[in-house]
C-alpha cells in the first residue's frame, strides 16, 4: 500500500467524518483470493474531494450515493472520490488477494493437519488490503462485520457474534475505533470460554494446538481476570468494549495486538513443550501490555502516529506494573531492568534513534519504522520516571481524567500533558522537552571522596553524547551494600534527585562508612546508562553472587553488559563474571538473558583466534549451572538451552537426542530436540537426513519453522546457495519460514562459507524489498544482514548502498543500525 503522509491525512480528516464500515467478507473460494463487498457511510464538506486506501485484484461493481464510479477512480492503491454530497454511501464489491506476510487478511495452512487458518491484520496501512477504508487513526468509525465462510470453521470479531448457522456469522456494530483496529479470525479454531465480572471470555488456537490450549487456558484465564481486576481499581472507566477474547494465530508478526474485544496473540505463546518460568512471566506480561491497551490506544487512540508513545509506551509500562501488582509474577521489573530497558538503551543509541514523541511522523512508512525500544521500553522506563516525579496519585487521576475526556476518540501528547499537569499541579512542559522531545540516553557515573574510613564526597556526573547534549533531572536510588556473613546486605537505600547540571553532590552520604558495593540507580528507577565507582567496579565479580536482590543483580549485569557492548570492558571480562556467577544465579530471566547475549558478544565482538577458549567458558558456566540446577525446573531448562547452543560437543548433544545420559528431570520434548538439531547442524554433524526425519516426528507450525531454520545452518555451499534464493527470491515463502531461513544463514562457525554472500546481500537485497512488504521485510532484511562477518569490508558495502538517495527507508534503517553495531565490534576487537 502507498505510504500516507501525515498532510493527506491532516487535510482528509479536515474533509470527511466517517460514520460506519459494513463489511461482508466471502472465504469460502480456493486459492489466494476473497470476495469484500463494503459500505461506508460518511460525512463530506459538499463538493470536496478525498480518497480511501483500495487495492483490489479486480472490482466487480462500485458505487458513490447509488451512481456507478468507472475503474478508473481507482489509481495507485487509493480510491478517487470528487464532488461529495454533505451526507455519502460508498458501496463497493471486489476481489481481493490473501497475504504470507502478515498483512492484510493471512492465510496460513498448517502441515499438521492440513487445515486452512485466515486472520486480518490491516495495522497502520492495510486496511486497503481488505476493504476501502480511510485508513488513518483518527477517522474511528463502527464497524459491522458479516463473513461467509465453511460451516466447520470459527469466526470471531471485534463485536459480539448476532448469528452463526450454516457457515454464515454476523456480528453486531462496534464502538467507534480506528480502521488499524479491526479484526477477525476464521478457521477450525479450538475454542475454550469462561467468565469474569460480568465480562465474556474466550481463548481459540488451531485445532492442532487443542489439547495445549486446554492445557494452558486455565493460567491465561487466571491472569487475564487478575489484571482484569486491578485495571479496574486503577481506571475508573470499565472495559469497554464487551467481550474480551484472545486468539492466538500463526504467524502472526507481533507478539500480539490488542484489537478491541479480539486480541490476537502470536500461537507460540499456547506451550507444546517445557518453558521456563520466566517465559510464563512474559506471556503473562503480554497479556497485561495488551488489556493496557483498551483503554490506551483503543478507547483513547492517538490522532497520529507521532504520538505512538501514547499507546505502547504506556501499554509496556502498565503491563509490567500490572503483571507485578497483579499477578504471581512479581519480577516483572528484573526483567524490565535485564531485557526491555537494555532494548531501548541500544535502539536509542544507534543512527536512527528519535525522541519518544517526535515532532513529526512524516507518513506511515516513518510510523512503522518508530515501533522499536524507544517507543516501548524507553518510553516505559521514561513514565516511571514521571510517576515517582509526580506521585501516583496525581499519575492515576491524570490518567483517569483523560480517559473521560477523550472517550472513543482521539488524543495528543498536550491533551494528556494537560491531564497530568492539573492532577499533580505541577507544570510539566519542560519535563516532557527533554525526556520526550529530545533523542539519546545520558550517562550517570558515581565518583567519591574518602575520609579515612568514611565518604567524605559522593558525586554522581552525567554526561550526554556530543551529537545529543540534553542533560536530564533523575530520581533514582543509591544503595550502600555491605558483606555480611556471607551475603551482600544493603545497608542503606536513598532517593536522589539528580539535576541538569552534570554534577550532583549527595550530601546525605557524607560520613557513612565505605561499603563494598555503592549501587547507583538501585532499584532501576531511571532511564539512563549506569557506570559504578572503581572501587565498586573491580568489586563486581566477587560481589554479585552474594546479592539476594534480584533486581539489584539485574542492573548490576545490566551495566556490565552495556559496558562491554561500548567496549569499556572486554569481552573476556564478561565470560569470566558469566563463569563465576551464573552457577549461582536463582533468577531465570537473568540467566537466560546473561547467557544470549554473551553468546551474541562472544560471536561478534572475539576475535577468530579468542572465540573457541571463550565459547568454550560460555558453555562451561551453563554446564555448572545445569549440574547444580533443581530437575526438572526453570533454571535447569534454562542452562540446557545455553549449554547447546555454546557447545562443539556432538557426541553429548547425539546422546541427548537418543534419550541417553539425559541430565535426571530434563525434557528432551520437541522443542528442545529441535534446539539440539539446529546446533548440530551448524557444527555439520546433522544433515538433511537427520532434520527431514525430524520433521517427520514434528510436523508442525513450529516444526516447520525449525525445519527451515536447520536447513540454511548447514554448512554446505548448496544448502546456503537454497537458502539465499530463498530468502531473497521466493515470494510464495511466508513470512515466519522467510525470517527463520534468515536467522539459520549466518553461522560465527562458517564465516569463510558464506564470505562471498557479504557483497550480495548489499546488491541484492533492495528487490528482497519490492517483494516483500512492512514488518516481513524488515525482519527478513535484519536477519540475513551479515552481521557476523566483523570487516572494515562489510561497512564499506554498506555505506555504498546507504548513499543511494532512493534506497527503502525500512531497509536504510536496518542497515544503518546493523552497521553501527558492526562500528562496536570492530572497536571492541
Amino acid at each position: 500500500m502507498p505510504s500516507l503522509t501525515r498532510a493527506e491525512a491532516t487535510a482528509r480528516a479536515a474533509t470527511v467524518d466517517v460514520r460506519e464500515y459494513e463489511v461482508d467478507l466471502d472465504l469460502t473460494a480456493e486459492g489466494d483470493t476473497f470476495g469484500s463487498r463494503t459500505v461506508v457511510r460518511f460525512d463530506a464538506q459538499e463538493g470536496a474531494s478525498t480518497f480511501l486506501e483500495f487495492e483490489p485484484v479486480s472490482v466487480v461493481k462500485m458505487t458513490l450515493n447509488g451512481s456507478p464510479l468507472p475503474d478508473s477512480v481507482l489509481a495507485g492503491g487509493r480510491l478517487l472520490l470528487t464532488d461529495l454530497a454533505g451526507a455519502n454511501e460508498l458501496a463497493v464489491e471486489a476481489v481481493m488477494r490473501y497475504s504470507n506476510t502478515g498483512e492484510g487478511l493471512h492465510k496460513y495452512v498448517d502441515p499438521a493437519d492440513g487445515s486452512i487458518y485466515i486472520y486480518q491484520h490491516m495495522f497502520i496501512n492495510n486496511a486497503g488490503r481488505i476493504l476501502p477504508a480511510f485508513d488513518q487513526p483518527d477517522l474511528k468509525a463502527s464497524f459491522r462485520i458479516s463473513v461467509t465462510a465453511p460451516a466447520s470453521w470459527r469466526v470471531a470479531a471485534n463485536g459480539p457474534l448476532l448469528s452463526g448457522v450454516g457457515g454464515r456469522w454476523e456480528f453486531a456494530a462496534t464502538k467507534p475505533i480506528s480502521t488499524y483496529l479491526c479484526s477477525l479470525i476464521a478457521g477450525p479454531y479450538h475454542e475454550v470460554s469462561d467468565s469474569h465480572d460480568g465480562i465474556p471470555l474466550a481463548l481459540y488456537a488451531r485445532a492442532a494446538l487443542a489439547g495445549a490450549l486446554e492445557a494452558e487456558a486455565a493460567e491465561i484465564f487466571e491472569v487475564t481476570k487478575q489484571c482484569f481486576d486491578r485495571y479496574h481499581e486503577i481506571f475508573d472507566i470499565r472495559y469497554p468494549f464487551g467481550h474480551y477474547q484472545q486468539a492466538f494465530a500463526p504467524e502472526f508478526n507481533f507478539g500480539a495486538m490488542e484489537y478491541p474485544g479480539l486480541v490476537v496473540f502470536r500461537d507460540e505463546f499456547i506451550y507444546r513443550s517445557a518453558v521456563t518460568e520466566s517465559e510464563r512471566e512474559h506471556r503473562a506480561n503480554v497479556i497485561a501490555h495488551e488489556m493496557a491497551h483498551m483503554w490506551f490506544g483503543d478507547l483513547v487512540t492517538m490522532a497520529w502516529w507521532d504520538d505512538l508513545w501514547l499507546n505502547e509506551s504506556f501499554a509496556e509500562y502498565m503491563g509490567t506494573r500490572i503483571a507485578a501488582e497483579a499477578t504471581r509474577f512479581e519480577g516483572t521489573w528484573t526483567t524490565f531492568a535485564m531485557q526491555r530497558k537494555a532494548w531501548g538503551l541500544r535502539a536509542d543509541q544507534h543512527p536512527s534513534t528519535h525522541p519518544v514523541a517526535p515532532a513529526e511522523v512524516t507518513d506511515t512508512d516513518q510510523a512503522l519504522l518508530n515501533f522499536d525500544g524507544i517507543s516501548y521500553a524507553k518510553g516505559a522506563a521514561v513514565l516511571r520516571q514521571l510517576v515517582a516525579f509526580v506521585g501516583d496519585e496525581a499519575f492515576r487521576a491524570g490518567v483517569n481524567a483523560h480517559f473521560a475526556a477523550h472517550a472513543y476518540g482521539n488524543a495528543t501528547l498536550a491533551d494528556l500533558l494537560g491531564a497530568l499537569s492539573a492532577a499533580s499541579g505541577r507544570d510539566l512542559t519542560a519535563w516532557a522537552d527533554v525526556w520526550l522531545r529530545q533523542a539519546q540516553v545520558n550517562t550517570l557515573r558515581t565518583s567519591f571522596v574518602r575520609d579515612g574510613s568514611a565518604y567524605a564526597s559522593v558525586v554522581i556526573e552525567q554526561t550526554a553524547p556530543d551529537a545529543y547534549p540534553t542533560l536530564r533531572p533523575h530520581r533514582l536510588g543509591i544503595g550502600l551494600w555491605d558483606r555480611a556473613g556471607g551475603s551482600l546486605v544493603r545497608r542503606k537505600l536513598i532517593e536522589v534527585e539528580v539535576d541538569a547540571t552534570g554534577r550532583t553532590e549527595v550530601p546525605e552520604l557524607v560520613g557513612e562508612p565505605v561499603a563494598d558495593l555503592l549501587l547507583l540507580n538501585d532499584g532501576d528507577l531511571t532511564y539512563a546508562k549506569i557506570r559504578l565507582d572503581e572501587a565498586s567496579t573491580a568489586a563486581v565479580p566477587s560481589v554479585l553472587p552474594l546479592i539476594g536482590d534480584s533486581l539489584a543483580r539485574a542492573v548490576l549485569w545490566a551495566a556490565t553488559l552495556d559496558a562491554v557492548v561500548d567496549g569499556e570492558r572486554p569481552v573476556a571480562e564478561l565470560v569470566t563474571l558469566a563463569l563465576a556467577a551464573l552457577p549461582v544465579e536463582s533468577e531465570v530471566v537473568i540467566v537466560e538473558d546473561v547467557l544470549r547475549a554473551t553468546r551474541s558478544l562472544v560471536d561478534r565482538y572475539s576475535t577468530p583466534e579468542t572465540r573457541p577458549a571463550a565459547l568454550e567458558l560460555v558453555a562451561q558456566a551453563a554446564d555448572r549451572l545445569l549440574a547444580v540446577s533443581e530437575p526438572g525446573g526453570s533454571r535447569q531448562l534454562a542452562a540446557a538451552r545455553g549449554l547447546i547452543g555454546a557447545t562443539v560437543d556432538t557426541a553429548r548433544l547425539h546422546d541427548w537426542l537418543a534419550g541417553e545420559n539425559v541430565p535426571a528431570g530434563l525434557p528432551v520434548d520437541a522443542d528442545l530436540r529441535w534446539l539440539i538439531v539446529y546446533r548440530l547442524a551448524v557444527l555439520g554433524a546433522a544433515g538433511l537426513d537427520v532434520i527431514d526425519a525430524e520433521f517427520e516426528r514434528d510436523r508442525s507450525a513450529t516444526g516447520e519453522q525449525w525445519a527451515a531454520r536447520c536447513r540454511a545452518a548447514r554448512p554446505d555451499a548448496e544448502a546456503k546457495a537454497q537458502a539465499w534464493a530463498a530468502i531473497i527470491g521466493d515470494a510464495a515463502l511466508s513470512n515466519r519460514l522467510v525470517e527463520m531461513t534468515a536467522s539459520g544463514f549466518w553461522q560465527a562457525e562458517q564465516l569463510d562459507l558464506v564470505r562471498d554472500y557479504v557483497p550480495r546481500y548489499f546488491a541484492e537485497m533492495p528487490a528482497m524489498m519490492r517483494l516483500r512488504s512492512g514488518m516481513s521485510a524488515e525482519r527478513t532484511a535484519a536477519a540475513a544482514y551479515p552481521g557476523l562477518v566483523v570487516e572494515p569490508r562489510t561497512r564499506d558495502l554498506a555505506a555504498a548502498l546507504l548513499a543511494d538517495d532512493d534506497l527503502d527507508p525500512i531497509l536504510r534503517r536496518v542497515v544503518l543500525d546493523a552497521d553501527d553495531d558492526l562500528r562496536r565490534a570492530l572497536a571492541a576487537r
